[in-house]
């Protein structure tokens, strides 16, 4: 990512100008490859890190030519900005065909009327058995809900952040990062949970599982729960 500090520094505009810009793109680039690592297990085929790493920066350096002078308000609303640009990049190069969607739509059917069957939660083994899948191609399954359910909860954000010319600003953006924050509250503990877990720390779906003494299904489950009440909340305010 070394070269990509100096093109976007050299495209600059008035404001905080390049060496500020350049020292926030230096200083939030471990935020940009982590967000990349969260989407690259989902989106490999499609486009490789580094070219992910690169509209990352474009979507840092977007977030922050909005917000204005970052300040402990910044980091999470850059977070949306960069996941955004990336997901934007991913829809754009259909990275899930129709095929893959409805294959998802069937395996996701199939998991729900297997626990109605069981009458409980299936453990790994019944459901690789059930859906006839290979532990990765479950993983990738998992992780893929994850991404579709972040998704939408990113274009909800991106709509919220799209104010009229008036209103822009540091201030605007501040507010649509406190909504955020006040969003979580809506979620209960475990929620909240694997939510800083998967998103603040980095965690991966079957660590968050070891922590929480869950199935990796049934995070899957809490993550796209969160997100969708977040959402509901954000929508209602």
């Amino acid at each position: 990512m070394q070269h990509a500090y100096a093109e976007w520094g050299a495209v600059a505009t008035a404001g905080l100008g390049a060496d500020i810009e350049q020292r926030t793109l230096r200083e939030y680039a471990p935020l940009v490859k982590r967000v990349v690592r969260q989407l690259s297990a989902q989106a490999s085929a499609v486009m490789d890190r580094e070219d992910m790493e690169q509209i990352g920066l474009m979507g840092l350096l977007e977030a922050l030519r909005r917000y204005g002078m970052p300040d402990g308000g910044f980091g999470p609303f850059a977070a949306l900005r960069v996941r955004g640009a990336i997901l934007d990049e991913l829809r754009r190069q259909d990275w899930r065909p129709r095929t893959v969607r409805q294959d998802s739509h069937r395996q996701r059917d199939a998991l729900r009327a297997l626990t109605r069957q069981l009458g409980r939660e299936p453990a790994e083994a019944e459901i690789l058995a059930h859906l006839k899948l290979t532990p990765k191609a479950y993983q990738d399954f998992l992780q893929a809900e994850v991404a579709e359910e972040l998704a939408s909860f990113d274009e909800l954000v991106e709509e919220l952040a799209q104010l009229p010319s008036d209103r822009r600003g540091p201030e605007a953006q501040l507010m649509v990062t406190r909504s955020i924050a006040q969003a979580l509250t809506a979620l209960n503990e475990r929620e909240q949970k694997v939510i800083q877990l998967y998103y603040e720390f980095d965690a991966s779906l079957k660590e968050i599982a070891a922590v929480l003494d869950l199935t990796e299904a049934r995070v899957s489950q809490i993550n796209k729960a969160a997100l969708a009440k977040m959402r509901a909340f954000l929508q209602q305010a």
